[in-house]
């Protein structure tokens, strides 16, 4: 089973996203910020990485910059899921190492099968 973590501060993108992934087979962990994925990564290696960028106490441009610095995590697929779609936020979040780049809103049809397609 993939592992996946959703880390977003809106509570209904949450646990809408928790519900389709669950639906879809995925073990979800959800993260409020940077810090708490940063938390589950001290323990778990995740096959993806869902991460909105405007978040509280760590944002998810300084979370990735994070991730990409531990060997440990270089397989692990990291989507950033954004409001920010202005193309220089889109990329800049490329640049930085994203594996993709979602702007919501967006379809989790669309959404499951991009990060199936990663695979």
């Amino acid at each position: 089973m993939k592992k996946i973590i959703i880390a977003d501060d809106e509570h209904k993108i949450l646990m809408s996203l928790e519900y389709s992934f669950k639906k879809n087979g995925y073990d979800v962990y959800i993260a409020r910020d940077g810090t708490e994925v940063l938390e589950f990564l001290k323990t778990m290696i995740p096959d993806v990485i869902l991460l909105d960028i405007m978040m509280p106490n760590l944002d998810g441009y300084s979370t990735l910059d994070i991730i990409k610095q531990d060997e440990n995590l270089k397989n692990t697929k990291v989507i950033f899921l954004s409001a920010k779609n202005n193309p220089r936020d889109i990329e800049k979040g490329m640049e930085m190492g994203a594996d993709a780049y979602v702007t919501k809103p967006y379809s989790i049809k669309k959404l499951i099968q991009q990060i199936e397609d990663l695979f």
